[in-house]
């Protein structure tokens, strides 16, 4: 295990590749540019980022020299920390660096051992951002090559195969593992779609194979980079909803004939929750320009409270994704490594004997290797079943809205907003539709992460289940653009038949942007027809609508 240099010549051909590269330090990640890497931008490594992992490396090689029980070098991992994998004894003889090797290559084949379909290769590219940025920091102690390894992999188009299945959310030990064994040429990876051999890819894309040692097998492995990969996936599909959403509703509005009196500034001021002003204010500017700002004798004093309280349900859904978005920043832009190596670390309470034997000062490197419990996602987890509570009341009232358009005793409307010539059903089947959809967010938003079962020995008797969380957070997003969709059949039929009704009827510029979109592949209904391509045609373009 020789202290590997700078590749400065590695960096620099990674930073000349392209003038669009993300540079990553480590510390300033934004979910931006993580997505842009996701979707094929390629990366550089800031020189002083490297420097740090040197650093880092330098640290863990001297503390193992030294003889300190360092956590899955000199130790194993799991239940068998307790287990001596080498005693360097002062030097790192050939016969101690075979060792190591030795116990890297186990660990990574061990731990990889998942199930279930294959990680979309973007999320995998997500997810491989987000661990290199991390091992940036300089916390993992891996030598050098890991980082320009997972440069190397994301700049020449090779993405490794990940099974979805088997993290239980306290770092995904058994997901992340296949991006080591693709590393060290076993496994499988993808290449321009194809899936090949790992050390098939690496030979044709001349990528020298990773010989693992030290802590590189643990810095791999044991991170949440593919949990993390998850949640911005399903926060990325939250944030598009709380974009579409006031504009559906501003339609429902309109269509209802509603009142605005909910989200007056004088009605918010009034009870001024966090984010409810701000909410207040952009469906009024969603609004503005309609006629529903003109009195008309025959609007109700009072609507159902599922278009009262839209304010409400949107600006907590808003208020969660912002906490959500706060820790996953956090998240990939820290490290998450058990033991911490912290070059230079501060010296609090090392005057007690407990802590100071974490320390180590030698000619080369100063700071400390530490047990940490980094590796708990818990914030995250707590915060992404926040989001799933709170975006299931978004569907919930886009759920009631669209069924009160439906009523005649609250739209002055035909009854399912059947056409004056349509004798058939008009839209009352779609409610058993619209309901079972919703139906699944209702389960989909109670929590998981207590859910944990021990195991490996027991020692592991706790987890955050954040993937399945995410994962959980993503379907309700998936049900949440369907039910969206209903609404969209629904209140642009009652806008329609509003007009026809009120000559006074003037749309928002916004909501009618939003309505000559949707109308372009869904027109009015004059007669039944098969209402399942219009959902997907509405589901279509709310996931890709810019406002």
């Amino acid at each position: 295990m020789k202290t590997l240099k700078l590749s400065a010549c590695v960096i620099a051909i990674f930073a000349a590749m392209n003038a669009n590269a993300v540079e990553l330090n480590g510390k300033n990640l934004t979910q931006q540019d993580a997505w842009a890497i996701a979707e094929g931008a390629p990366v550089s490594i800031a020189p002083e980022a490297m420097n740090r992992v040197q650093k880092s490396y330098d640290l863990v090689l001297d503390a193992a020299k030294n003889g300190r029980e360092i956590y899955g070098l000199t130790v194993g991992v799991g239940l068998n920390k307790d287990h001596k994998v080498l005693s360097a004894n002062g030097e790192l003889s050939d016969e101690v660096k075979a060792a190591s090797r030795r116990f890297n290559y186990s660990t990574l084949r061990s731990h990889s051992v998942a199930a279930g379909p294959i990680l979309d290769p973007k999320l995998v590219r997500l997810a491989m951002a987000i661990r290199l940025n991390t091992l940036l920091n300089g916390g993992s102690g891996v030598q050098p090559r890991v980082a320009e390894l997972y440069a190397e992999f994301l700049n020449k188009g090779v993405t490794p195969v990940i099974p979805t299945k088997g993290s239980l959310g306290d770092a995904d030990i058994t997901l992340a593992s296949h991006v080591g064994s693709a590393m060290i040429g076993e496994w499988k990876v993808l290449v321009d779609g194809k899936e090949v051999p790992a050390a098939e890819a690496l030979k044709a894309k001349n990528i020298k194979p990773l010989i693992p040692e030290g802590k590189d097998a643990l810095g791999i492995l044991s991170n949440s980079s593919v949990a993390m990969a998850l949640t911005m996936d399903a926060a990325k599909a939250m944030g598009q909803i709380l974009k579409v959403s006031p504009i559906v509703y501003g339609i429902s509005l309109e269509g209802l004939n509603g009142n605005v009196a909910p989200f007056l500034s004088q009605t918010t001021a009034f009870h001024p929750f966090p984010g409810l002003q701000e909410k207040a204010k952009e469906l009024r500017e969603v609004l503005a320009g309609s006629y529903l700002w003109k009195k008309d004798p025959s609007r109700r004093l009072q609507d159902p409270l599922s278009f009262r309280t839209t304010v409400y349900t949107l600006s907590e859904a808003q208020n969660a994704l912002n906490d959500l978005n706060k820790v996953i920043d956090v998240q990939i832009n820290s490290s998450d490594d058990n033991p911490g190596v912290m070059v230079n670390a501060d010296k609090a309470d090392t005057q007690y004997d407990q802590v100071a034997q974490y320390f180590i000062k030698t000619p080369k490197a100063e700071g400390a290797i530490i047990p940490t419990a980094n590796f708990e996602v818990l914030p995250v987890a707590l915060a992404v079943q926040r989001a799933t509570v709170a975006l299931g009341h978004v569907g919930h009232n886009a759920v009631q809205r669209t069924m009160r358009l439906d009523e005649p005793a609250f739209t002055d409307l035909s009854r399912y907003l059947a056409a004056k010539d349509n004798l058939g059903h008009a839209f009352g089947a779609t409610e058993d539709t619209l309901v079972s959809i919703y139906a699944e967010n209702i389960d989909l938003a109670n929590p998981v992460s207590l859910d944990s079962f021990p195991v490996e020995g027991n020692i592991e008797d706790s987890a955050s289940n954040l993937p399945r969380a995410a994962q959980r957070l993503k379907r309700a997003t998936d049900n949440t653009f369907l039910v969206l969709s209903m609404e969209l059949l629904h209140n642009t039929q009652a806008a329609d038949l509003r007009k026809m009704q009120n000559k006074n009827f003037k749309m928002s510029p916004a909501t009618e942007k939003l309505y000559k979109a949707y109308r372009v592949n869904s027109p009015f209904v004059d007669q039944d027809r098969i209402y399942t391509i219009d959902l997907q045609n509405g589901d279509e373009l709310l996931k890709n609508y810019q406002p």
